[in-house]
């Protein structure tokens, strides 16, 4: 425990704990060990909390400042003049900073830091209006419209990360100014919905699990009820078309998981919560049937979510393709919130198993290791035009990687009434309390890259109580020790996905676990239509890839047999340090299929393929990747012979920051116009407007004829479409002169567009476009053939 938390744990003692444990009956099987009673040290977790600390906290701090987020509040507080700059709801970026700035100076004392951030809660404080509102966008834009539209402008979503800031630092600081800013907030809130007024509920969910945090921080139980009625009153009018917020049907009828990922984690999130506080079976059941249908349907191999970008969300069960996966990084955050809540609700290591492939795939990939670039996007597979970027203009996700990283101690330990839980395996400190007796666990460990782990267990008194490990699913041998004695028939052991030690606690005894970490070949369902006759591979809790830095730059042209001995290696100077997978398979060559309809089959050359753990890929020079990995060379991609334009430098008046320029000319052969398995360059979100983009070649050639593959979303209800006409242009001297086409330039939609013209010796080429009114555009192949 650091000396700040204890001090603030003493000035907490009565309000927090006495508030908490008084209106707060629990039907939970365990409870979470606060972060602040962690302290983390461990080689693979530490250098990322202070990455976090030092380059992502300051880094997001100052892309606040740069976009308006931080003095949107002094505009709205009459501090400054000036108009709101930004998305509606960017307010929300910046509460997510300050919760992480919050967890940082529990565990880092930092004055200079809290100095930077009481003077942004001062800003915050002056723009709360003297009812007690508080939303920048709308004070300062639209004053009129407060509460008008919630399923799309945010108003709820961004006061419940302003909650979640508040008591994070409340708890961090013992400083109540923000609390006071956020009660004041809630009670207005409250004043305005609720049983009698006025009925509605937020189309981003948020409000209801911050609300949630704010009663037990407060002991105000209003707003538990108000989170509780929040919940209840959504999907009441059973409309199918809200699906995307999960408002299509009541929650405790939910059987299916739907709609945009985040929003289902955060919701689920806070249902878990009054579940656990109310013990409403309805609510567990719904629990229960969801958490089924998206592990068991729904669940990228990497603990991702959300197959779709059209709806950054969910699609048809199994549906899970690789390329397009969406997978954001807020949802796999919300996965492991929701994670979390479940084990804490029913203490089976089911929900632990997804909490930690979750924490070591999909939310580490996140971030780069520097902590100064993001994905907001995680395929299992890339051509190699996909990179993380260092913020976004909807900048969710660095904004809760910033807070999500130095809250992980949170997530290892819990307590039941006569118990301690070790769920996380991580270097790591913990004090707690069961039964009234003070208990001290030192875990020591090289976790991930070994199963080992020595945990010290010091009770204040002797005691009887138990110790429960977790055992991960993907573990088929262990074995356990206590003071150096084996202990025999352990799988009997085990429930629930955990081993339970049940004995006499002494200070000073050891318990030693060894998890056997083979390399494990993992087949997807045959149903998984993606995978079919495909393998990844996992060692421990990490899945792997394999890259094309390590092979050539290509990956998508090999195939490893299933009879393949696959070693493993540690590299200690390699990615930070990590264990490399090695092993013996086969590579195919680019084939040239002009003027030929058969050939005969090739067999694959053998190659060494070097596979990396999933999270640290794209630290390196650009290049395909694959999760999954074609057990035979039939199956393989066979790599598109270079093109006349392969080396061609593409510029753009503008592109989407979620897609590339450089797909128009990767070789990737579109199947139809809204084929989003391969990258693809849009407009977005520019509508009907006029753009362009070109190719600067490398050497003139002499061109007479070009080939547009057009991007439009139309078929899965996106926001792109054909253009409305175009024109090709050709790079004269300095000057650009159409070219003399013959016939009109066809704009055809799932087919090649193509366009023929008097032959013109060139080292440019330029497509001007007219987007059709009130639609983007964009593309998916340009050819000069």
């Amino acid at each position: 425990m650091t000396r700040a938390w204890m001090w603030v744990s003493a000035v907490l003692l009565g309000l927090c704990q006495v508030g908490a444990s008084a209106a707060e009956p629990t039907h939970a099987k365990l409870r979470p060990v606060s972060f602040g009673k962690v302290t983390i040290q461990d080689s693979f977790w530490s250098p990322r909390i202070e990455a976090n600390r030092t380059v992502t906290l300051p880094h997001s701090l100052k892309h606040c400042e740069n976009t308006g987020r931080i003095s949107n509040f002094a505009k709205a507080g009459k501090l400054i003049e000036g108009e709101f700059e930004g998305i509606y709801f960017n307010d929300s970026d910046l509460y997510k900073v300050l919760e992480g700035a919050a967890y940082s100076l529990a565990l880092h004392p930092d004055p200079q830091l809290e100095a930077r951030i009481d003077s942004i809660i001062d800003q915050i404080a002056s723009a709360q209006q003297p009812d007690g509102y508080l939303n920048t966008y709308f004070t300062l834009k639209e004053p009129d419209k407060r509460w008008t539209d919630l399923a799309k402008m945010h108003e709820l979503y961004c006061a419940g990360h302003l909650f979640e800031a508040a008591v994070a630092y409340y708890e961090a600081t013992g400083k109540r100014k923000l609390l006071d800013v956020a009660c004041r907030f809630a009670d207005h809130i409250d004043t305005v919905f609720g049983p009698g007024k006025k009925i509605g509920y937020s189309g981003h969910e948020e409000i209801e699990l911050a609300l949630i945090k704010l009663a037990r921080v407060t002991g105000e139980q209003r707003y538990r009820k108000l989170a509780e009625w929040f919940v209840e009153i959504r999907g009441q009018n059973r409309d199918p078309k809200e699906e995307y917020c999960q408002a299509h049907l009541p929650v405790a009828e939910q059987s299916e998981i739907v709609g945009h990922a985040v929003r289902a984690m955060y919701l689920y999130a806070a249902v878990a919560d009054i579940a656990g506080l109310t013990g409403r079976r309805d609510y567990i059941e719904a629990m229960d049937r969801l958490w089924l249908n998206v592990t068991g349907r729904k669940l990228y191999l990497t603990g991702g979510i959300g197959a779709e970008a059209r709806n950054e969300g969910f699609s048809a069960d199994f549906d899970l393709p690789n390329d397009s996966a969406y997978a954001e990084t807020c949802a796999a955050i919300g996965l492991a919130m929701w994670s979390h809540r479940l084990l804490l609700l029913h203490g089976e290591g089911r929900f632990t198993d997804i909490l930690e492939r979750t924490l070591y795939n999909g939310i580490l990939s996140g971030v780069a290791m520097a902590g100064d670039k993001f994905f907001y996007v995680n395929p299992l597979a890339s051509r190699g035009r996909h990179h993380r970027q260092p913020w976004y203009g909807c900048a969710c996700c660095p904004t809760n990687v910033v807070r999500f990283i130095p809250a992980l101690g949170g997530y290892i330990y819990a307590t039941s009434d006569d118990g301690a839980w070790v769920n996380l395996y991580v270097a790591s400190g913990a004090e707690m309390d069961i039964g009234g007796n003070t208990v001290k666990l030192k875990q020591e460990t090289k976790y991930p890259w070994s199963g080992q782990v020595r945990i010290a267990v010091e009770p204040a008194k002797e005691a009887v109580f138990s110790v429960n490990l977790h055992i991960p699913a993907w573990c088929e041998q262990f074995q356990a020790k206590v003071n150096g004695s084996v202990l025999p028939k352990l799988r009997q052991g085990v429930e629930h996905g955990y081993l339970t030690i049940r004995r006499n606690w002494k200070p000073g005894d050891v318990v030693e676990l060894d998890l056997a970490m083979p390399v494990v070949r993992v087949q997807a369902n045959p149903r998984v239509q993606a995978n079919v006759g495909r393998l990844a591979l996992q060692r421990g809790p990490l899945v792997y890839c394999l890259e094309g830095v390590d092979h050539g730059g290509k990956v998508r042209n090999m195939a490893i047999p299933r009879a393949a001995t696959i070693n493993e290696r540690h590299e200690p100077a390699l990615l930070g340090g990590i264990v490399v997978l090695t092993g013996e398979g086969l590579a195919i060559d680019a084939v040239d299929w002009t003027e030929s309809l058969y050939r005969p089959a090739l067999g694959g050359r053998p190659v060494t393929l070097t596979a990396v753990p999933y999270y640290a890929w794209d630290h390196r020079e650009p290049g395909e990747m694959v999760v999954w990995i074609p057990e035979a060379i039939g199956i393989a991609e066979v790599p598109p012979p270079p093109t006349r334009v392969s080396d061609a430098t593409v510029t753009a008046s503008h592109c989407f920051e979620r897609d590339t320029v450089a797909a128009v000319n990767d070789g990737a052969i579109p199947a139809y116009s809204h084929d989003g398995g391969i990258p693809r360059f849009t407009w977005y979100p520019h509508r009907g407007t006029q753009e362009w983009i070109e190719y600067s070649l490398p050497r003139p050639q002499l061109v007479d004829k070009v080939d547009v593959y057009w991007w439009d979303d139309a078929a899965t209800g996106g926001n792109c479409r054909v253009p409305q006409s175009w024109r090709l242009m050709w790079k004269r001297g300095d000057a650009w002169e159409p070219v003399k086409v013959h016939g009109a330039a066809p704009v055809r939609k799932d087919d090649w567009s193509r366009v023929t013209f008097d032959p013109v010796p060139t080292m440019g080429l330029r497509i001007e476009v007219r987007l059709q009114e009130n639609y983007s555009g964009g593309i998916l192949e340009w050819r000069v053939p």
